[in-house]
């Protein structure tokens, strides 16, 4: 009986030499269908384009091979999936604790910092904290996700209606924007703030630019829960 005893299983393609059947069915350099072709004619053809033979579909019949620069074609896939995970959105929640007697000036700023979340794409869980005396009367922090989502709906939706959970009632905001939109967009105004400052050298930032300039750069984890 065949017993695996470890080891990797290599995952790249036969390449060359490596190749071990009689015929291919081989595709040139530009994607052009060559045909059916014995293997040795193959390599000849490789060596004549000084490129390699890889097989590409090994569980066809005959497996399909195309002559191509196996080291360039390996570099390029390596940048382009690197391209992809840098610009990966990640599934960012945000949390924003208020209490339901919350004062105007403070409602201000909690709201702001919503704002600021939904404009980055990221969804928003928002906590109304019940105290004392304050649990008897759950239509407070009610009356508050209603106001708060009718403020911020032009930058998002109520994904989640409002739910008691113990002491705390919650709700969760969804972006309108998507992630990959948001980021593209603070990127795009991070680019322009820096060609304003290198054209007028004098000017220095003020808090919310810097404040922006930080979210590009900082790169967010899988999840994340903040609380301001």
């Amino acid at each position: 009986m065949w017993c695996y005893r470890g080891g990797s299983i290599s995952t790249e393609p036969r390449i060359n030499d490596r190749i071990r059947v009689p015929e291919v069915r081989l595709v040139g350099p530009s994607g052009e269908q060559v045909g059916i072709v014995p293997l040795a004619k193959a390599l000849e053809l490789a060596q004549e384009y000084d490129l390699d033979l890889v097989e590409v579909a090994a569980s066809a019949r005959p497996p399909v091979c195309k002559l191509m620069d196996y080291g360039k074609f390996k570099y390029e896939s390596a940048m382009k999936a690197r391209e992809a995970r840098k610009n990966q959105a990640h599934t960012v929640i945000k949390e924003m604790k208020l209490r339901p007697k919350i004062d105007p000036h403070d409602y201000d700023t909690k709201k702001g910092h919503v704002v600021r979340f939904l404009k980055q794409g990221d969804k928003v869980k928002i906590t109304i904290m019940f105290r004392g005396r304050e649990q008897s009367r759950p239509e407070l922090g009610y009356r508050l996700l209603q106001r708060l989502a009718e403020d911020v709906q032009d930058l998002g939706f109520v994904e989640s209606n409002p739910k008691q959970d113990g002491r705390n009632m919650i709700m969760v905001l969804g972006p309108h924007k998507k992630k990959t939109e948001a980021m593209a967009e603070a990127r795009q105004a991070q680019e322009a703030r820096k060609a304003d400052a290198k054209a007028n050298p004098g000017r220095s930032q003020n808090p919310a630019e810097i404040e922006a300039d930080a979210d590009v750069e900082v790169e967010a984890p899988a999840e994340e829960h903040a609380e301001a």
